[in-house]
């Protein structure tokens, strides 16, 4: 379910930079951040409206369940405390784990045209190429999310891990248009099978009771790493006159990220059991 609803992310990363375009074309960048910003606000606000937290606020029971079954209004919702959760070492490791792999993530999101250009490609190629990583990082999305019922978020970890290290060190040899399509490739699925990780991740490591808001931190951290990244790059490419070391500093700082969330130990929250997909995620 979280690899269909971050679908909508790889189709906005596709959808609304041609849309801006457009509108700075035809209105300029100022009025086009404000008609952006309105039609944001305004569908999010219109989609709130649809929106229950859970089943049983509808008055609906997990398939199969009887309301004798049911011993509370929310047995779904298990796991540890909050302040449990911050104050271990789990959490945090999350938390700068992906301060260090969205550090990477956005420097290529950010500096891939400028890159696409300085090879003597069009601006056309350049944007072609963005547009076609936030297009395959829609199957990476399905694909891991998925993936994960199947064989579990540690091996998805791996999996994506292996795509990004392939990424970077694509980049570095990618002269032509045909192995920067190749690049868009490995990077685009792996980068949208990431950002689907990390909701299964936190909920397999907490449970559902406090995910919310450990979700939101862990999402909260990422900005952090993903405002300093570009601008770092940026700077090395002004000194060097080259993305080379840029690159191979993010293969570096992406391979520390993922050693963080690999060096978890494969565990369940003391007050939950292992989670049963076939009896909740499933269910509900």
């Amino acid at each position: 379910m979280t690899g269909i609803v971050k679908v909508g992310s790889g189709g906005g990363q596709v959808l609304i930079p041609l849309a801006a375009s457009v509108l700075i074309a035809r209105f300029g960048w100022r009025t086009s951040y404000i008609v952006i910003g309105a039609f944001v606000m305004l569908a999010l606000v219109a989609i709130a409206q649809v929106l229950k937290r859970d089943p049983s606020h509808m008055g609906l029971l997990p398939d199969g369940d009887s309301r004798t079954e049911i011993s509370g209004p929310n047995t779904t919702e298990r796991g540890i405390s909050l302040r449990e959760a911050i104050r271990g070492r789990p959490f945090w490791t999350i938390c700068f784990a992906n301060i260090a792999i969205v550090s990477c993530l956005m420097v290529i999101m950010l500096h891939i045209v400028p890159h696409t250009t300085d090879l003597g490609l069009s601006t056309a190629t350049a944007a072609a190429i963005l547009a076609m990583i936030g297009g395959i990082s829609m199957a990476g999305r399905l694909g891991i999310g998925s993936t994960i019922v199947r064989v579990g978020t540690r091996a998805c970890i791996l999996v994506c891990f292996i795509l990004f290290v392939s990424a970077f060190l694509c980049i570095q040899l990618a002269k032509e248009p045909w192995m920067l399509i190749l690049f868009a490739i490995v990077y685009g699925f792996g980068h949208g099978g990431y950002f689907t990780l990390i909701s299964p991740l936190v909920a397999e490591r907490f449970g559902l009771r406090p995910h919310g808001v450990l979700f939101a931190i862990v999402l909260f951290a990422g900005p952090f790493g993903g405002g300093m990244g570009p601008v770092i790059a940026g700077h090395i490419f002004d000194v060097t006159g080259s993305y080379s070391s840029a690159f191979w500093i993010c293969t570096a700082v992406i391979t520390l990220g993922f050693g963080l969330l690999l060096s978890l130990r494969q565990k369940t929250p003391a007050r939950e059991g292992p989670l049963d997909t076939r009896s909740t995620g499933s269910r509900s």
